[in-house]
């Protein structure tokens, strides 16, 4: 039994084969670092950002795909990839050098797709346009813009320092589906407030102000705490006590339950870089946690959307083998 829409089920669909993603780093900021809103970044984030250090190695933009593209054509016989940019804000910052980048991207072998991590406040109506445009011009499948929306709740948003609300994911959300582009909304279960820690009741209004906009797919994160972060100052002064793994797996059932069906999940978890972790130790392997999540929603009959019109079982679009339409 397939239990959730996973990403995998939407590329087998949608593509017949696997499309693997290939890290990109171009070099952007975030408006959080940079000055632009602050240079604390959220609470939670890791200076460093996220990404594979090949750009700190030198290698341009080009080269990186070519290394990734050798491994993953050599040891699997992939041929259809992903550019994902991935580390801080990719549409920060002028609208000439995200155009730079995206034509960069032209005529790297097997690209069928683009992937932007980026931050709802820093897409204005021209650079949708600009992304509109250049998946056309670069014959794309699909262009994904992942936003950080983390909480619904603006109380929380201010407390970690996150610098928009929740009404500029849903501006940014509305704006990129009218333009084709397909949103993947980051939600993170644990997250400190002002009175302590979000619990079941935040996630869950999380993924009901998800389900109410044209978000394509979501992942969720575990909050753990990185070392060099604000949230590790908290930990520190044992102000904030990240989840449990049971409670967790509890909270995330839940969401999973009343999530829209037709949502492509691309992550059920979230996993730290090698030596940031500082607690809650259960977050250190991922593919354990992994393997967790899918126990228990066997052992508890979870499924996608068990809360929300698929009572009677999950959908058969759940399956990488389905052809027929989805709702």
């Amino acid at each position: 039994m397939h239990r959730t829409y996973a990403l995998s089920s939407y590329t087998r669909q949608s593509f017949g084969q696997r499309v693997q993603k290939i890290p990109l780093d171009a070099g952007f900021s975030c408006p959080n670092r940079d000055g632009t809103l602050s240079r604390q970044g959220c609470i939670f984030c890791n200076p460093n950002g996220s990404g594979s250090g090949l750009r700190e190695r030198g290698l341009t933009i080009a080269e990186q795909w070519q290394f990734w593209h050798d491994i993953h054509n050599k040891n699997h016989k992939l041929e259809l990839f992903t550019a994902y940019l991935q580390s801080y804000s990719n549409t920060h910052g002028p609208i000439e050098k995200l155009a730079r980048v995206i034509s960069s991207l032209k005529g790297l072998p097997g690209l069928t797709s683009l992937s932007l991590g980026t931050r709802p406040d820093c897409l204005d109506e021209e650079k949708l346009d600009l992304l509109s445009a250049q998946q056309q011009e670069l014959g794309l499948r699909e262009v994904v813009l992942e936003l950080g929306l983390q909480s619904a709740c603006n109380e929380t948003l201010t407390h970690i320092n996150r610098g928009h609300d929740a009404q500029a994911f849903a501006k940014a959300t509305r704006a990129a589906a009218e333009r084709g582009l397909k949103v993947v909304a980051h939600i993170i279960a644990g997250l400190p407030t002002p009175h302590g820690r979000e619990g079941q009741a935040e996630l869950l209004a999380s993924v009901d102000f998800v389900n109410q906009l044209p978000v394509h797919g979501i992942k969720f994160h575990n909050l753990y705490v990185c070392r060099g972060t604000g949230l590790a100052q908290l930990y520190e002064n044992n102000t904030y006590t990240p989840l449990t793994q049971p409670e967790f797996l509890s909270h995330l059932s839940e969401a999973i339950m009343h999530l829209n069906t037709t949502t492509v999940i691309h992550r059920l978890n979230g996993n730290p870089l090698k030596d940031e972790l500082i607690a809650p130790d259960w977050a250190a392997n991922m593919r354990a946690m992994h393997n967790s999540i899918r126990s228990h929603f066997k052992a508890n009959d979870i499924w996608q959307g068990k809360k929300n019109g698929a009572e009677s079982g999950p959908p058969d679009w759940f399956s990488p083998h389905y052809t027929g339409n989805i709702p």
